[in-house]
């Protein structure tokens, strides 16, 4: 082999090496920023995060709620569906009661999603103050948007109460996640299994103790 010969494959040898070693920085690089964003996405839920492999297996999550304050909602994800955890104020559980002429299954009995005994109640959930509902519309499986303030609003009634409004199809649905009558949507948003593990833990995903 001539010596420009054997340069040239040291050259390309060489530049091979750097490309791999580039690649596999850009790759730890990507890694390490992805992590740091979840972290920053949800600050006080990372400490009970569980490991990619058991949230692809249906594991339970834990998740600190005292940092929730009354009118706000935290999402997480469960089982690759995300999870709505709303501290409901009181003025916003007094309109429960009120709303429930215009619901379609106000006592949560049709059975698509069935909801858990212990939610069964006007205010679908085991502490009258926390409502934990799956945020996928029962129609197609859009993620209905926020519209927790009372009030005329484009795409709603004079009389809106508050609730969730599914920007796909108009199905609507109350601060308990039931829906409206006439509406696209076959039933209310699903409420997951969970409980509470103390005053300030609830786990969602399995309910054993409730």
């Amino acid at each position: 082999m001539s010596n420009a010969t054997s340069e040239a494959t040291s050259e390309a040898a060489l530049d091979k090496g750097i490309d791999q070693g580039r690649r596999t920085w850009i790759a730890i690089t990507c890694g390490a920023g992805a992590v740091g964003g979840v972290a920053v996405a949800v600050p006080f839920v990372s400490t009970f995060a569980p490991s990619e492999r058991a949230r692809a297996a249906g594991a339970p999550v834990q998740v600190d709620i005292s940092a929730i304050q009354p009118g706000e909602k935290l999402t997480v994800e469960w089982r690759g569906k995300p999870v709505w955890i709303v501290r409901r104020t009181p003025e916003q559980l007094a309109t429960l009661k009120t709303v429930e002429p215009q619901l379609a299954d106000p006592a949560s009995d049709r059975k698509q999603y069935p909801t858990p005994a212990y939610a069964k109640n006007e205010h679908r959930s085991i502490k009258p103050e926390f409502f934990v509902g799956v945020g996928i519309c029962s129609h197609l499986g859009c993620s209905p948007s926020d519209k927790l303030t009372p009030g005329p609003q484009p795409s709603l009634p004079d009389d809106w109460a508050g609730g969730f409004l599914c920007p796909c199809h108009g199905s609507t649905f109350d601060l308990a996640g039931r829906v409206y009558k006439n509406k696209p949507a076959p039933d209310n948003l699903e409420v997951p299994p969970h409980m509470y593990l103390s005053d300030t833990v609830l786990l969602i995903g399995e309910d054993k103790k409730a």
